[in-house]
């Protein structure tokens, strides 16, 4: 047996689940992918979630030692709040750490379906400012108020209860940095999700660049930066509602496939 046999095992689902789960499947595939061309991985050790419809708490995660241009919509697994397979004879397990990070918002925020985790450079840097993310530029005052921070505890385990102190921490926040670590955002669809990740990493990148320089910031005043938040909530359609299908037509044109 090769490697390549070990880690990457062939796995057909289409048919066998319920015509919304495998949309669900597909779009969290093209996320892994989209997240891949865009440089946002860390070798195995991130994970984006979606809630399965029509069950009591169900999401899919993706299989531990799979990189993310290698996950499809099959491999996906599907596991319960509790963190176990669905499907007991499916070929893959999940990342523990990972179930921690994403049940302690899918089991407590019904409003959010998506969670995207990552180690993206920028992510972890700004994490590890003590300011945190600043309001410098138009991407990053969407999240003006509105981005929780949750200190560094080592890493996520079932051991102890760092699950409910990441949702107490979260509150009513849709994203949150974790301290030295990464960045955990959520959306109401996969688009979404994906949308306000991509946002995030620029207003990361942004400020990063800017305090390089080593020049004082101009930041907005309170109000304005209010105002352009309250925008970015009012913005007259869901975020990602035009974005995300035009993000899987990139997919398609380079002939990256998905739905298998």
């Amino acid at each position: 047996m090769t490697t390549d046999d070990f880690y990457v095992q062939d796995v057909d689902l289409k048919g066998k689940v319920s015509d919304a789960e495998w949309q669900v499947r597909c779009d969290l595939a093209a996320c892994y992918r989209l997240c891949h061309e865009f440089g946002v991985v860390d070798r195995i050790n991130t994970h984006i979630s979606a809630r399965v419809p029509d069950s009591d708490g169900d999401f899919l995660l993706n299989p531990v030692g799979l990189l993310f241009d290698e996950v499809t919509a099959s491999s996906l697994v599907r596991i319960d709040r509790d963190g176990n397979k669905a499907d007991p004879n499916h070929p893959y397990d999940v990342n523990p750490a990972g179930y921690v990070i994403h049940s302690a918002v899918l089991n407590v925020r019904s409003d959010i379906f998506c969670v995207i985790h990552h180690h993206s450079l920028p992510g972890i840097a700004v994490a590890g400012l003590k300011e945190g993310l600043l309001p410098v530029s138009q991407h990053a005052l969407q999240f003006y108020n509105r981005i929780a921070y949750h200190d560094y505890e080592g890493f996520p385990t079932q051991d102890d209860d760092e699950c409910a102190r990441m949702a107490v921490n979260l509150g009513n926040h849709r994203t949150m940095f974790l301290r030295n670590h990464g960045v955990i955002v959520g959306g109401r669809t996969v688009g979404e999700a994906f949308c306000v990740m991509d946002d995030l990493e620029k207003a990361c990148e942004a400020q990063l660049m800017m305090q390089a320089t080593g020049r004082a910031l101009h930041l907005p005043t309170p109000e304005m930066a209010e105002k352009t938040a309250q925008q970015f909530e009012n913005i007259g359609r869901p975020r990602g509602e035009t974005e995300w299908p035009a993000m899987k037509r990139m997919l398609e044109r380079q002939g990256i496939v998905c739905d298998v």
